[in-house]
């Protein structure tokens, strides 16, 4: 057992018994991982801190997950959002749990269009998770929701994870484009069948109760007032139809623009960004007119920022430190060596999959341990399509993976919820039921086309 994988497991049980048995906060636990990681380098251990600190500070999502605070900050005190899920209950309102259903279907196709799961989390849970709790949701199980349902941008197809597979040419050589496509298809519409049936489940669970009629006004009425607000909408269209599609491929095609301009353009940069350039300019009579207004304005918006800014800093300085402790090397040399009966062989390269992915983005994992993972479960009888698939499922849990999942702070900023109390309802309703998903599909159990 290399020294990566032990840090690894020191890092997560230190979270955990800080955060959930002391009670501690998670900024602290997060903060106290990072140093522990450090320290298994040795006489490096001041090099990794300055590394790891730095790869967190430049980190893409870090800005991107202050800013979706932020936007969710300004549609809020413009009024905006309130405009906006008036609408939306107008048309599911009288449906129990109509706003956990509407980010289920909403995560699974932004899913299929972004691939992401932290910018699914954030484009999403922007409007859904202030609907949820207006519909007598508590922000924790809002945020619990918004976060699990992340991974739909793993599990479901075209994903960047899908094509860092593909990427590897062991993998290429047995499994074609189009069959991964509608396999992955399939196995990721288990998924959304699962989490439909969970949104039920939690609306008996909780006694969530449709809306009373007269807490919906009629869909006429709520439309003329709040029609504007529809154009925050075009935060999330302009960016996507600009990078995906038949206009991204005239774009690209165009001498004066190029490939490069167009794959530089982030969703997780620009979506937050335009949505609160949109939400000012819709909603200006509401927003400060004088210095003392916006500073008082400003200092409401960034007093939001500490813990989460904080917790994904420090996640992805640990994830950095346990990267240069060689955690990728440790965990394939491990899978090279299990001989195990096919089944356990298959739930523990699913649970190694899992415990990487946690830390680590989904990409990350992949590119760490992906083509060791499939060459595992290929051994062990699994159809190499199959295979992908199921490793695809496994990895897809990294939104809902606690301690340090980008996801789940995204969500839990927006919702203003306490991320440690999401921890235990995301391993036992998401984490453990995907897991088993992947499993079931290696084993043959879910069928799946090949």
């Amino acid at each position: 057992m290399g020294i990566g994988f032990i840090a690894l497991i020191v890092f997560i049980l230190l979270i955990i018994i800080w955060s959930t048995i002391l009670k501690r906060s998670i900024g602290e636990a997060m903060i106290l991982g990072f140093f522990v990681t450090a320290l298994f380098g040795g006489t490096n251990a001041l090099t990794m801190m300055w590394d790891g600190i730095v790869f967190g500070a430049t980190n893409e999502v870090l800005f991107a997950a202050l800013t979706f605070v932020f936007m969710a900050y300004v549609i809020d005190k413009t009024g905006l959002i309130t405009l906006l899920i008036n609408i939306l209950n107008s048309l599911l309102g009288r449906i129990p749990g109509g706003a956990a259903h509407v980010d289920t279907a909403s995560s699974a196709l932004f899913g299929l269009i972004s691939g992401s799961g932290s910018g699914n989390t954030a484009a999403t849970g922007s409007v859904t998770i202030p609907w949820m709790i207006k519909s007598k949701w508590s922000p924790e199980l809002s945020a619990t929701v918004c976060a699990g349902n992340a991974g739909l941008g793993i599990a479901l197809p075209p994903s960047s994870s899908m094509f860092i597979l593909l990427g590897f040419a062991p993998i290429a050589a047995v499994v074609s484009e189009g069959d991964l496509y509608f396999a992955l298809l399939i196995g990721g519409l288990y998924q959304v069948l699962y989490r439909i049936v969970l949104t039920f489940w939690f609306v008996k669970k909780y006694k969530i109760e449709s809306l009373k009629g007269d807490e919906i006004a009629p869909l006429k009425q709520s439309f003329v007032m709040g029609w504007k607000s529809l154009f925050i909408f075009f935060g999330i269209l302009i960016p996507l139809t600009i990078t995906i599609g038949p206009l991204a491929e005239l774009l690209m095609a165009n001498p004066n623009i190029g490939a490069d301009a167009i794959d530089s353009i982030s969703l997780l940069i620009w979506v937050p960004v335009l949505i609160t350039v949109i939400s000012m300019i819709i909603g200006f009579k509401k927003l400060p007119k004088s210095l003392p207004d916006w500073s008082k304005f400003l200092h409401g918006a960034t007093s939001k920022f500490s813990v989460i800014g904080v917790l994904l800093l420090f996640a992805f300085a640990a994830s950095e430190n346990l990267k240069q402790l060689g955690l990728s090397e440790d965990l394939t040399s491990m899978l090279a060596s299990l001989n195990m009966p096919s089944w356990l062989l298959i739930a523990v390269v699913g649970a190694l999959i899992i415990l990487v992915a946690g830390p680590l983005s989904g990409t990350a994992t992949l590119t760490a341990i992906g083509l060791v993972a499939f060459t595992a479960l290929v051994s062990a009888g699994v159809h190499p399509t199959l295979a992908v698939v199921a490793i695809l499922i496994f990895a897809s849990t990294e939104g809902s993976s606690p301690p340090s999942s980008a996801p789940i702070f995204i969500a839990s900023g927006i919702a203003q919820a306490a991320p440690g109390k999401t921890f235990s309802p995301l391993i036992f309703y998401y984490v453990i039921p995907i897991f088993l998903i992947g499993v079931f599909i290696a084993m043959g159990f879910l069928p799946v086309p090949i």
